[in-house]
């Protein structure tokens, strides 16, 4: 189902699952192996969950198969502005921190249930990740009821915070840069590009390509020279050839464009800078 997802959805997407991630194992690793049931399907309004062997936190593909299948299916029933946020839209949309103020809580996490699919409260609930679906349910006598909106509340809570936070100042240029890293350009307007783009950010990390401290370091460029880096190369070259300035402009393609568009002389409104790839 990821495939299905926007350009503009999946990093957000990878941010959901991650945050879910670390909430599903907590939880998971608190249980008793007795309460890991069976696992659920997908099931149809008519159909019920099909039983398969239970899951631990120690049986990996088993573990990651259900997380991404909990994320992919709780991730498209988020309202569509949330699948979509970014800092700039969180930071200019009054309503959007008003209706979602953070730390979110179960009850403010609780108007998000009625959009998700059926089938993820039945699948936390057979693996005794939760162990209630009514979120009405009283204090049991003994231990805390485990919601649905008690699980989300974090997950969405680290979400929105990864991914409203204003992105660092860049690495390899200094945060009052005014001209296009690129084309040299410092009339036009400015949006900042992930050296390593973060599309490949987990393969980059698990394959030691880089360290996760340098996963957010950005150039300023132009929308013109911004884009062409996109189509110069794909999101694994640019994280593992280009992921400085200095090696792109390395690269005699790379310096014959910025030398074809600095000659580009309109006048823009000054330098604005926002969220680049």
């Amino acid at each position: 189902m990821t495939s299905q997802l926007t350009d503009e959805e999946l990093p957000n997407y990878e941010s959901f699952r991650d945050s879910l991630s670390i909430v599903l194992v907590q939880r998971l690793a608190q249980l008793p192996n007795t309460t890991r049931k069976t696992k659920p399907t997908r099931r149809s309004k008519q159909s019920q969950p099909a039983p398969s062997p239970a899951i631990t936190t120690d049986d990996a593909s088993d573990l990651s198969d259900f997380i991404d299948y909990i994320a992919t299916s709780a991730f498209t029933s988020l309202p569509l502005p949330l699948r979509t946020l970014t800092h700039h839209i969180w930071s200019t949309t009054p309503s959007l921190r008003t209706a979602y103020p953070l730390p979110l809580t179960a009850e403010t996490t609780s108007p998000l249930l009625t959009t998700l699919d059926p089938s993820i409260p039945d699948s936390l609930l057979a693996y005794g990740v939760i162990n209630t679906t009514d979120e009405t349910a009283p204090l049991p006598s003994s231990g805390p009821v485990i919601s649905l909106s008690d699980l989300l509340a974090p997950v969405l809570t680290s979400y929105l915070t990864a991914i409203t936070t204003a992105p660092p100042a860049p690495a390899s240029t200094k945060a009052s840069a005014s001209a296009c890293e690129i084309c040299q350009r410092d009339w036009i307007n400015l949006t900042y590009h992930h050296l390593i783009p973060r599309y490949v950010h987990a393969k980059v990390v698990k394959r030691g390509w880089h360290r996760a401290d340098e996963l957010q370091n950005v150039a300023w460029l132009c929308g013109a020279c911004h884009r062409f880096v996109h189509h110069f190369a794909n999101h694994e070259d640019l994280a593992r050839k280009y992921y400085t300035v200095e090696l792109l402009l390395e690269q005699e393609e790379v310096r014959g464009f910025a030398e074809w568009v600095g000659r580009l002389r309109w006048k823009g409104l000054g330098v604005r800078r926002t969220k680049g790839a």
